[in-house]
């Protein structure tokens, strides 16, 4: 496809944000749309590398609402859509093994329930009975969504991208940014590698490189690339079909079930910033290990594949909605991990701001870029 010329606006970035962003802009009837992406594909950086997890589990009341909507539109996605996604409602099941963890496992349970969200407190005696293959002995309490789960974020991209095109979006792969041109701090054009686009209007949305892309348009965006890696096992026959998302939340350790055998992972505490995506084999060895201590099965697994990806975290773990300085200037990114989860909703949106200059279906107007120069942080507590 040839690069056009112009368009009405242009969003950079094509994983989950910028693909449901593009549709909804289509839907709601602006059809001179460019999506960007820099890589040969859609949704190969960070939304294809994530562990596709999707939870009503949080500690702070805007990240529950915003999955109360968004996973609700993965839920319906293939009706809506036309796309099956793989959406698996495994349930996700919280440890807590310290007095801390466990004192904010209830107060977000109280608050999710306020909210219509369904979470349960589970004892440590709960947790040892629902998780028989795993050692948790320390466990002091638990949290249980049977409607948390697992989606296929590849499928979720694609289905975006190929409604918005059918709606007139033209998508471009290998269309790298190389900058963006102002006039007296008004947005004017898009420069890539495959050509200049002059827009009034761009949506950035490009997660882990969304500060660099800010820095295009001198607009200083908070936003930190930290490297996440996880791996799976061969097929364990152990593993019962109805295993839930376990997270072991002091040591940030989670374990699914992926295909026949396990996704496993882990933060790494002492990783800096940077956008390396390799996998760091000395601290996989440290993960395998912290897994086979909580699962001793695994002692019997061999690894089948193992990547790494990119987290794109701020200062509070929250994202990032709005407008900048820069007249025509907007974000959609800093999600700190749960952005495939929330992707869905944040193109719809971010379609809202960009027709009516505010949100609708969800008030998400404190998470505007300002909130970090002017001391309004909102730290959320369930980050892995």
């Amino acid at each position: 496809m040839d690069t056009p010329k112009t368009a009405d606006i242009v969003i950079i970035g094509g994983g989950v944000m910028g693909a449901s962003a593009a549709y909804h802009l289509a839907k709601s009837g602006i059809r001179n749309v460019v999506l960007l992406e820099k890589e040969e594909f859609f949704g190969t950086g960070a939304t294809g590398r994530c562990a596709g997890g999707v939870r009503y589990q949080f500690s702070t009341e805007i990240n529950v609402k915003l999955s109360l909507e968004s996973l609700p539109m993965i839920e319906r996605f293939r009706e809506e859509i036309g796309q099956d996604v793989g959406y698996r409602q495994c349930g996700y099941l919280l440890v807590a093994t310290d007095e801390k963890d466990a004192n904010a496992f209830r107060h977000n349970v109280e608050m999710q329930n306020r909210l219509g969200v369904q979470t349960q407190l589970l004892s440590g005696e709960d947790v040892r009975a629902r998780l028989p293959l795993m050692r948790f002995e320390d466990a002091i309490a638990g949290t249980w969504n049977p409607k948390d789960g697992l989606a296929d974020p590849n499928s979720v991209v694609a289905g975006y991208v190929s409604a918005a095109q059918k709606l007139g979006v033209k998508a471009l792969t290998q269309a790298e940014v190389t900058g963006v041109r102002l006039s007296r701090d008004e947005v004017e054009a898009v420069e890539t590698t495959q050509g200049v686009i002059q827009t009034r209007a761009v949506l950035n949305t490009a997660g882990p490189w969304a500060g660099l892309i800010g820095e295009m348009a001198g607009v200083e965006i908070p936003i930190l690339p930290i490297r996440r890696q996880m791996f799976t096992t061969n097929a364990l026959k152990e593993i019962p079909e109805d295993f839930p998302f376990v997270i072991d939340f002091a040591q940030s350790l989670y374990f699914h079930r992926e295909g026949e055998g396990l996704l496993i992972g882990m933060s790494n505490q002492k990783e800096q910033p940077g956008f390396d995506q390799s996998v760091d084999e000395e601290f996989e060895m440290e993960n395998f290990e912290a897994a086979m201590e909580r699962m001793p099965l695994l002692e019997r697994a061999s690894r089948a594949s193992h990547w790494a990806g990119l987290y794109e975290v701020t200062p509070d773990a929250h994202p990032i909605f709005g407008g900048s300085r820069v007249k025509g200037f907007t974000i959609c990114a800093g999600f700190s991990g749960h952005g495939f989860m929330h992707g869905p909703v944040a193109g719809k949106l971010m379609t809202e701001y960009v027709l009516d200059g505010k949100f609708s279906t969800v008030d998400v107007s404190m998470l505007d870029l300002r909130r970090f120069e002017e001391g309004r942080l909102i730290t959320e507590y369930n980050v892995v």
